[in-house]
């Protein structure tokens, strides 16, 4: 036998011990899974996905945690998914090409949004939508950073999932959400939200500064199709890099535009892990394991980040404990490294890639770099 898991089969049948019905519904769905630390994303394999009409693959984080998973949708150049609806949530980012996206809502209504390169969309719990590939010459890549897991692992049956007829009216959103047009929702620096439900381009869209995760940085929270699912954009200007910070697993981090590196940690362990990005490729830091993230290129550069209960809806008390102390210093009670508690290699690593990228620190003004001269 390979596992006890195996042992336990044998001896009691087919009924399940310590089952992962997710895992399971993965397996038979019969496409390519790929596993890692992190993923880029363009290059996951994928084959025909009967399910979705269309070819896809699986890309599973190893810091992926209990709740997301993630999904690569690749329309051949004309092509099209099939209709689909379920009882999951969805944070659907295009990777490449161009298309558009039908949602049908609970009254028959349909609402129909053009994407390309740098879209974000969620499409309402249970609500019909098709996609569509704008191009009769190039494929379209979608990535769907999705709770299945959570809901497969709770219902255990995918015809529950993939086949009820329930609706949710209440969180289809106004008609104006499916155009690019959201509801700007003031709070204080860091959770400031935008609500809708498709974002045309996250490359240019405006942010709002957030100066307590370092170095001149901006960011927005998005509220998507008044779901539970978590998504945020950051942006680090040129020649910098946010302040180390921690909390429990699930956030998938993408990067958006130029490209840069995170470094990982765990409290008491003197050893980094690195992981190096660019457009499309996506990690997610294990639970309560330190990361901090670096502008290595000579524009500014953003990251996507998407997690499972947000500011709307935690789900989970360790959800709200981190949204309130995300920016409070961990010798405060909070999550966050200050800079002049860093680790003194973190700024030697980030000047060597300055050096590499052919661009100027920025962070004089917030670390003394005479030191390291």
């Amino acid at each position: 036998m390979d596992t006890l898991q195996d042992e336990i089969r044998s001896q009691e049948g087919d009924k399940p011990f310590l089952a992962d019905p997710f895992l399971d519904w993965a397996e038979d769905e019969g496409v390519p899974v790929t596993e890692d630390f992190g993923i880029h994303l363009p290059d996951v394999p994928v084959q025909k996905w009967d399910r979705f009409g269309c070819n896809g693959g699986l890309a599973h984080l190893k810091g992926r945690g209990d709740w997301l998973s993630v999904f690569v949708l690749e329309l051949e150049p004309g092509g099209s998914t099939s209709q689909q609806q379920h009882m999951f949530e969805e944070v659907v980012y295009c990777l490449s090409g161009q298309g558009s996206t039908q949602v049908e809502t609970a009254d028959g209504t349909k609402h129909s949004f053009e994407w390309g390169k740098g879209s974000l969309f969620a499409l309402p719990l249970n609500a019909k939508y098709q996609h569509f590939n704008g191009s009769g010459r190039e494929p379209a890549r979608l990535s769907s950073t999705n709770n299945m897991p959570m809901i497969m692992n709770v219902f255990h049956d995918h015809r529950f999932v993939f086949e009820n007829p329930f609706r949710f009216p209440a969180r289809e959103g106004s008609a104006d959400y499916y155009s690019g047009e959201g509801t700007f929702i003031p709070k204080r620096p860091g959770r400031h939200m935008w609500e809708t439900n498709f974002i045309p381009d996250l490359q240019t869209f405006e942010l709002q500064k957030w100066e307590a995760r370092g170095a001149g940085g901006s960011n927005m929270m998005f509220v998507l199709a008044d779901g539970a699912m978590h998504a945020h954009m950051s942006e680090m200007p040129v020649g910098t890099y946010k302040k180390g910070h921690r909390h429990g697993a699930d956030f998938h981090v993408m990067c958006v535009t130029g490209h840069g590196y995170s470094l990982l940690w765990y409290e008491g362990n003197e050893e980094f892990t690195r992981v190096d990005w660019s457009h499309g490729t996506v990690f997610a830091p294990p639970d309560m394991m330190f990361h901090q993230h670096f502008n290595a290129s000579a524009t500014p550069t953003r990251y996507l980040a998407i997690a499972c209960g947000g500011l709307r809806y935690p789900l989970m008390e360790e959800k709200r404990r981190i949204f309130m102390g995300m920016d409070v210093d961990v010798n405060k009670g909070g999550a966050q490294v200050e800079y002049q508690d860093q680790d003194p290699r973190i700024h030697e690593m980030f000047l060597e890639a300055m050096k590499k990228a052919g661009a100027e620190s920025g962070m004089g003004k917030f670390i003394d770099e005479s030191q390291f001269t």
